[in-house]
């Protein structure tokens, strides 16, 4: 991964927190949503910690810059796990090792948002969106008393697509969204390499 690439995603996302914090005082605090996510997660394209997992969170903080769209900044982490039965690894031509082994990915991206509200509706509001920005990623495998680790910074993107529920038309409501996402880290792990990370999955949650 480029490390001006990276520069460049964090500089764009502390300009824009800079430009928020400095035009607060003439915003509308009504147009501001808080949404706090539970995030279920798969992994796909590589066969390390590839199972689906349920621990996740996703937070985000945006603004309606007009009825149909709003922009702002976002933060998740997820974690994926996979136990692998006892086996024999190739390590090198003249090494190998027998165990069983545990697995486990985290990743944390965090960046800018955008979404696109296909409705107005008081009550319902489905919408298309994406993230930008860059992920840590941590990748793990724990074997007998010991593990070997990983860790590496990549570029992060995500479209998605939701829908806003506001059972009252109120401020307040639910959140529901399906998401992909790519990013180009690259870890080395005890029997491979992971190069780039797809996941999908969905999101549930509030809004505020």
């Amino acid at each position: 991964m480029n490390d001006r690439l990276i520069k460049k995603t964090l500089l764009a996302c502390v300009m824009f927190l800079g430009l928020s914090v400095q035009g607060f005082a003439q915003w509308d605090a009504s147009k501001m949503d808080l949404k706090i996510d539970w995030q279920m997660n798969a992994p796909f394209s590589t066969d390390f910690a590839d199972k689906i997992s349920g621990w996740g969170m996703n937070y985000e903080l945006s603004y309606r810059i007009t009825p149909r769209w709003e922009a702002g900044v976002f933060a998740s982490f997820h974690s994926n796990h996979q136990y692998v039965a006892r086996q024999t690894l190739s390590l090198s031509p003249t090494e190998s090792l027998t165990t069983d082994q545990q697995r486990s990915a985290f990743q944390i991206p965090f960046g800018l948002t955008a979404a696109f509200n296909l409705s107005t509706h008081k009550y319902c509001r489905p919408y298309i969106g994406g993230k930008v920005g860059t992920m840590f990623a941590r990748n793990t495998t724990y074997y007998a008393s010991r593990g070997v680790y990983d860790k590496a910074w990549g570029f992060y993107v995500s479209p998605e697509i939701g829908l806003k529920i506001y059972p009252t038309g109120k401020h307040w409501g639910f959140h529901v969204a399906g998401y992909y996402s790519y990013a180009t880290n690259r870890t080395q792990t005890l029997t491979g390499d992971v190069d780039g990370q797809n996941n999908v999955g969905f999101r549930l949650g509030v809004i505020f």
